[in-house]
């Protein structure tokens, strides 16, 4: 991020943090711990958002209403409506505004694309328990009202996206279930989404943090069906694209989601100018993030994220 921006200040509600200390000295940016002193400095030209999804929101209307443009992680917010209400200002003020759906374009997004418009999609994507938060400093994700939810809500947004992109839709039927029987904690630990477009085109998709601490640190697999094909991609990086013709390809490709966040960062600058064009705007964030609050209203009973 340093090569594309002169970072002018970190923030963190804790900036004793090694994990902080060390971002700012690699920047040679100030901590500050107040985030309202932040979006207070002169000459801010660029925000980045992320940390507790509680409080994304204020944080956001205060840049909104300093013309400040911002990238802010998903899921912006613990609801839906905090989300829309940030969207609504953002575009009424022309402050732009973008998203690390980060497989977009990707190795795997890529790849699933050989099929064509999919007809029927599913994607599984299993990561490490829940316990790594609290090695890495980030213990409030394992806090429903800190985080919104748990995987569903932190890892199905990019694969929810794909389909959303690859169908060219934004209206869902939503089937779900969510499950915290492994790790028991209060935030789920698998989720399974089945969304149905009004034509029919159905896309399955698993998320979880079931997967034990290991140097593999998850396990994937993707497959689509469409006009073209079939296209699947496997947990080690195999690719294999069977054309209608009974005509098979197979390839090796890179499965690791931690390799995209560069080459975001580096489209960031490239388009700041011009409002992120070409980006993830709020709008699609909200697509995207509709089925899979309403999967909580669901499960929940209506009453976490109404």
């Amino acid at each position: 991020m340093g090569e594309e921006h002169d970072m002018i200040a970190v923030g963190d509600d804790d900036v004793s943090r090694v994990q902080v200390q060390k971002l700012a000295n690699g920047w040679g940016a100030p901590v500050e711990a107040d985030w309202q002193k932040l979006v207070e400095l002169p000459d801010v030209g660029l925000a980045y958002v992320f940390g507790p999804h509680e409080g994304m929101a204020e944080k956001c209307m205060a840049l909104i209403e300093r013309k400040i443009p911002f990238v802010v992680e998903k899921p912006l917010g613990t609801s839906l409506g905090e989300l829309a209400t940030v969207r609504q200002a953002a575009e009424a003020a022309g402050v732009p505004a973008t998203v690390p759906l980060v497989q977009r374009g990707g190795p795997t997004d890529q790849w699933l694309a050989k099929a064509g418009r999919p007809s029927y999609q599913r994607s599984s994507f299993i990561a490490g328990p829940p316990s790594r938060y609290l090695h890495n400093a980030n213990p409030w994700m394992l806090d429903p009202s800190k985080a919104g939810g748990g995987c569903l809500a932190n890892l199905a947004p990019h694969f929810v996206d794909l389909f959303l992109r690859g169908t060219g839709e934004s209206e869902l039927q939503v089937q779900s279930r969510l499950s915290s029987v492994l790790h028991g904690q209060d935030i789920e630990d698998h989720a399974s989404l089945i969304l149905t477009t009004p034509e029919g085109r159905e896309t399955i998709v698993e998320v979880g943090y079931a997967f034990p601490g290991s140097p593999l640190k998850r396990y994937c697999s993707f497959t689509s069906v469409g006009e073209a094909g079939f296209a699947a991609v496997d947990s080690d990086g195999t690719a294999t694209f069977t054309s209608t013709d009974g005509t098979t390809v197979v390839d090796k490709i890179n499965v690791d989601s931690d390799p995209l966040y560069d080459p975001f960062v580096r489209s960031v600058a490239r388009t700041l100018e011009d409002g992120f064009q070409g980006l993830t705007t709020l709008a699609q964030l909200e697509d995207v993030m509709r089925p899979i609050w309403q999967a909580y209203d669901d499960q929940h009973g209506g009453r976490e994220h109404a």
